[in-house]
């Protein structure tokens, strides 16, 4: 994707056509055909942590009801990956939030949030959960927005210390929770 400029005041694209628009992406289910890019955005969204290609495909086998794809036309330019807690029915931990450089800037990762939250199988989500680690300004500044949107609480301990992920340089990995959540605004059926 080329080099783009974005309207302050509209928050859409100014240049050339093939660049991302709010009003043209589309968010839907992700499917195993859709694994492969999936991935491939992923690789293109660092310091996001690239799993493996069968992971993705897990993903969109397994829980694609707790994940959402952004599409830009066939492009895939935004994703979430989340699951409800076996033990937890009332929580959804967000796994991943992945934007693509090309599409930063509209809102998108908030806007596939609140798409999950609309769907018939998370009414009952009272509770979201994410990790985050310290230095992640841009998943911090909008997980923070989203709870403020919600009118929830956020707060922060500490879970994954950066030792336990073995010899990988990882740092560490801060739990985020944002409650309570209102899900009221369940409209069903959404993508």
């Amino acid at each position: 994707m080329s080099a783009t400029t974005i309207s302050a005041t509209t928050r859409t694209r100014t240049t050339a056509s093939d660049e991302p628009d709010k009003r043209t992406i589309r968010l839907v289910r992700p499917t195993i055909e859709r694994g492969h890019d999936i991935h491939a955005l992923i690789r293109a969204c660092p310091p996001l942590d690239i799993n493996s290609s069968y992971a993705y495909l897990l993903l969109a086998h397994h829980f694609a009801e707790t994940c959402v794809l952004a599409l830009d036309g066939e492009a895939a330019v935004g994703f979430v990956s989340g699951y409800v807690p076996p033990a937890r029915p009332d929580t959804l931990f967000v796994w991943q939030v992945a934007v693509h450089p090309a599409a930063r800037g509209l809102g998108l990762g908030r806007r596939m949030l609140r798409a999950l939250l609309e769907r018939d199988g998370l009414v009952r989500i009272e509770r979201i959960e994410t990790t985050v680690s310290p230095g992640n300004a841009p998943s911090r500044r909008m997980f923070g927005a989203w709870a403020r949107e919600l009118g929830a609480d956020i707060s922060e301990s500490p879970l994954f210390a950066g030792p336990l992920f073995g010899d990988e340089s990882h740092d560490e990995e801060r739990l985020l929770v944002i409650a309570p959540v209102a899900n009221d605004s369940n409209s069903g059926g959404k993508p």
